[in-house]
């Protein structure tokens, strides 16, 4: 656990390096707000939204997502996602915990997908999922309120509301296991479509007694026995504590139940 968390943090100073470079016309496999004045990277969603609002197809944006989701698929959520790294730490803050185990819920991320980050900017020419992105929030919207008059006297409505809604979220964070990635995280989305079909995959032994563990440690609280390759995971490898749970790779591959 310790080295992935410094692998995440690893990540989040790299994204927002921008006092050493700037690379913003390339985007970085996670969740990190272009308009932080730290950033040195675009968002992957925000650039996808601003293809939709130019009405264009993106065609290096898809060859992003075929290359990374093809080769690792949604491990980039578990090792390599700020916004995952800040759930996971705050929900080990000490308090009541809530489990939500619901098999909809995660299905609201392809909805989030479809209608804020794909339809609705390419119907009205606004960047929806960003106006509301708590990440954007926490990384440009506050640090610019505080700190630039003239962005403080344009704060409207809208401000309130994305404080509101990013509020609700940190609270969220302390009480449920990584409740954005599971339930409301576009690029989430993207990348849990290619668990199945990437060169890196997660393999169950026959020789599981599906004891319950991998589903205490695991951060977004699914059984890996169920389905290996689900879209729910992450990849973080916490499960492969347990000597039945391996990740694979190329002609290794393997389906539950394969030893």
């Amino acid at each position: 656990m310790g080295f992935r968390h410094l692998f995440q943090f690893g990540a989040l100073i790299l994204y927002n390096a921008n006092y050493l470079f700037s690379f913003k016309f390339c985007p970085v496999p996670a969740l990190n707000c272009y308009a932080c004045p730290l950033a040195s990277f675009a968002c992957p969603i925000g650039s996808l939204q601003h293809f939709m609002v130019l009405r264009r197809i993106p065609f290096f944006l898809i060859g992003f997502f075929f290359i990374v989701g093809g080769t690792i698929g949604r491990m980039v959520c578990g090792w390599a996602c700020p916004a995952g790294w800040l759930q996971e730490l705050l929900f080990k803050l000490p308090g009541t915990k809530i489990k939500i185990r619901n098999r909809l819920l995660p299905k609201l991320r392809y909805i989030v997908l479809l209608i804020l980050v794909l339809l609705l900017p390419f119907i009205t020419g606004e960047a929806w999922f960003s106006r509301f992105c708590f990440m954007g929030t926490l990384q440009a919207g506050l640090p610019l309120a505080l700190t630039d008059t003239g962005i403080r006297e344009m704060i409207g409505l809208l401000f309130y509301l994305k404080l509101v809604i990013t509020g609700l979220l940190l609270l969220a964070f302390v009480l449920i296991k990584r409740p954005f990635c599971r339930f409301l995280c576009p690029l989430g989305a993207i990348w849990g479509g290619f668990n199945r079909f990437s060169f890196l995959q997660m393999s169950v032994e026959d020789s599981c007694v599906q004891c319950g563990e991998c589903q205490n440690i695991c951060p977004v609280d699914i059984k890996i026995y169920e389905d290996p390759n689900s879209p729910e995971c992450i990849r973080c490898l916490e499960c492969t504590s347990c000597a039945k749970v391996k990740l694979k790779k190329g002609k290794e591959k393997a389906k539950k139940g394969e030893v």
